[in-house]
């Protein structure tokens, strides 16, 4: 086996768990469905193969974190995919001095992680699979998911994903969907970059792998 067969066939095994990291524990409770929906149709729902987006609820998302086209404040070159965990910001730099800014949800990884890399994977409907710890701590809830759950509007990592790898290896941060769009804007207990569904599948249209991604330290703008 060549060492990139190897690579790869490390990469599928090791993706499942460290993606769990990505999770906060009340990603998969069930949510109440919500009576009125935002008109703005960036936030609509969407049908996607199998599987529908769902409409984004009233008051479940800030107008400032919804996707924007705006002044570029990172100083990147165009293409680049910019995340700011610090003020809960994604920047796609565009030419023109402009940039798409989306808003974004972080927790521990997403705080803790900062640096450059590229998009070497990405991923419609995405799988998971809870952590050894997580099933310890509330096997009620974490053990009937112990071999991992599908993609679909349930998963907790919502309708797509981009993995994030430096040099060739996995940095374990992800940038995905999320089921719970009040979290946009939020520090969660857990999580990489989770962003509204709706808003991933745009940047998910827009970056092709190996894409540069700089994630900046917390406290660290521009």
């Amino acid at each position: 086996m060549s060492h990139k067969q190897w690579t790869m066939l490390l990469t599928a095994l090791l993706l499942p768990a460290a993606l769990a990291g990505c999770v906060s524990d009340s990603d998969i409770m069930p949510q109440a469905a919500a009576a009125t929906y935002v008109s703005d149709p960036r936030y609509g729902a969407v049908p996607d193969g199998a599987y529908t987006v769902a409409a984004v609820a009233a008051g479940d998302l800030k107008a400032s974190y919804m996707r924007q086209l705006v002044d570029d404040p990172t100083g990147q070159p165009p293409g680049t995919v910019v995340v700011d965990p610090q003020h809960r910001f994604l920047y796609l730099v565009q030419e023109g001095g402009k940039a798409l800014r989306y808003g974004v949800g972080v927790g521990k990884a997403g705080m803790a992680w900062s640096g450059t890399a590229d998009v070497a994977m990405k991923r419609e409907w995405p799988h998971w699979t809870p952590t050894n710890d997580m099933i310890g701590r509330e096997p009620d809830k974490y053990t009937k998911w112990a071999k991992g759950m599908d993609g679909g509007s349930a998963n907790p990592l919502g309708a797509r994903a981009l993995y994030l790898f430096k040099n060739g290896k996995d940095t374990l941060y992800r940038i995905h969907g999320t089921n719970e769009p009040w979290s946009i804007g939020e520090a969660m207990s857990s999580g990489c970059i989770r962003m509204m569904n709706q808003d991933v599948m745009d940047l998910y249209r827009r970056v092709p792998t190996g894409t540069k991604v700089v994630v900046l330290p917390a406290g660290e703008r521009g």
